[in-house]
């Protein structure tokens, strides 16, 4: 929090698109979660617009300076190595470490080193912590087997799926990996029976949660607990749809800002769902912990030719002044579709119609409104649920 009023007044002073989206804000006064609610979204969608709209290497305007090298997301959507951010920009290196990586040992590298900057970001994190890397990349399976049986990597960086396969494909040619006793892998799901697959092969892998935006947001540690948030960022669980911060354990929309000088992200929206894991991690760490990911937030449906967005439930619900559990349920067959609002409420004269009427204003679609018992609704983060059949 100390540092987050320096963060803010930076981005407006050294970005010009905060120096529009913040316009009169007393960055000074912004020192507490609280207060950080009270600032705009950013969303991918706007940065995507904003980059098209000003082609430079300011990228749309968010970048604080000239980056260091740029690189590219599906959209196509631009993101800076900023270069006032120092050796490992990306700040992978603690999650490195927490996996277990050290000083002089070789990692492994799986990710993909052009265009999108998963392979650059985990090549300065090994570099930050004295390790060595070899740059796999993607694909070329023979060739990245074979450098496991010629180097003998300690260590493991890229997507758990490709780890599987090569160590299938080195059991299929008779070939056994001891050497290989360590992993971080990321870019996908790695349920607890995949991680213990691996665990019988002799190989402890942990995961990291990170994004080409933001860099590392949270990682796993020894204690297997949840994923212990990066010191180098703050975060957020909000409602899908809208910028209100939820309690600890609800699932919403995991909310970012990062206190990079070179790309200053202030409450930028992943589309990811996860929750806050009360207390600490059994391993000594004490920072925030989420759950891991959880799914997206960023839910749609279409009805009757109309889309209905997870945002325009959250405005529903801001009219009528309701903070709880909602969920939009799409039922019907083809060409009679019928929506109805869930909402967890107590009974008060006058509610569901003030509900139907600003779900009609909102939406432009007629729907049922149905009031629900507290904690009747599914902590899944869930706004939009299409039952409708398809064929």
């Amino acid at each position: 929090m100390a540092a987050l009023p320096v963060q803010v007044a930076h981005a407006q002073a050294s970005s010009p698109a905060y120096t529009e989206l913040l316009a009169g804000v007393d960055a000074a006064a912004i020192t507490s979660r609280v207060a950080l609610a009270t600032l705009p979204l950013t969303r991918k969608s706007s940065l995507a617009a904003a980059q098209a709209a000003r082609r430079s290497l300011r990228l749309g305007g968010f970048a604080a300076g000239a980056p260091r090298r740029v690189f590219q997301s599906p959209g196509p959507l631009y993101e800076p190595e900023p270069d006032a951010d120092g050796a490992d920009p990306w700040r992978i290196a603690r999650a490195l470490h927490a996996a277990g990586i050290r000083a002089g040992q070789l990692a492994h590298v799986s990710f993909s080193y052009h265009l999108t900057p998963a392979g650059a970001m985990m090549e300065a994190g090994l570099r930050a912590i004295g390790a060595a890397s070899f740059p796999g990349g993607v694909g070329n399976t023979e060739l990245q087997l074979q450098a496991l049986l010629d180097l003998q990597p300690e260590a493991y960086a890229g997507t758990p799926s490709f780890l599987r396969i090569l160590l299938e494909k080195a059991a299929d040619a008779g070939h056994t990996l001891p050497w290989l006793r360590h992993a971080l892998v990321s870019g996908e799901a790695c349920p607890p029976a995949l991680v213990a697959w691996f665990a019988e092969r002799g190989v402890d892998a942990s995961q990291c949660y990170a994004t080409a935006d933001l860099g590392l947001i949270a990682y796993q540690t020894a204690a297997r607990d949840g994923l212990v948030v990066d010191e180098g960022v703050i975060v957020e669980i909000v409602r899908p749809g809208s910028g209100e911060p939820l309690p600890e354990g609800e699932v919403g929309e995991v909310v970012v800002t990062t206190l990079s000088p070179g790309y200053p992200l202030i409450r930028f929206a992943t589309g990811d769902l996860s929750a806050v894991l009360p207390g600490a991690s059994p391993c000594g760490r004490t920072n925030q912990r989420l759950r891991g990911w959880l799914g997206r937030a960023d839910q749609s449906a279409k009805v009757r030719g109309m889309f209905v967005h997870a945002g325009q439930v959250a405005e529903v619900l801001a009219r009528c002044g309701q903070r709880g559990r909602a969920r939009l349920v799409v039922d019907g067959e083809l060409a009679n579709d019928r929506m109805s609002l869930q909402v967890e409420a107590p009974a008060e004269e006058g509610l569901v119609e003030r509900l139907q009427l600003a779900l009609r204003d909102v939406t432009k679609l007629r729907g049922d409104v149905e009031l629900q018992a507290l904690g009747s609704l599914p902590n899944d983060g869930r706004v939009i649920e299409d039952r409708r059949q398809v064929g």
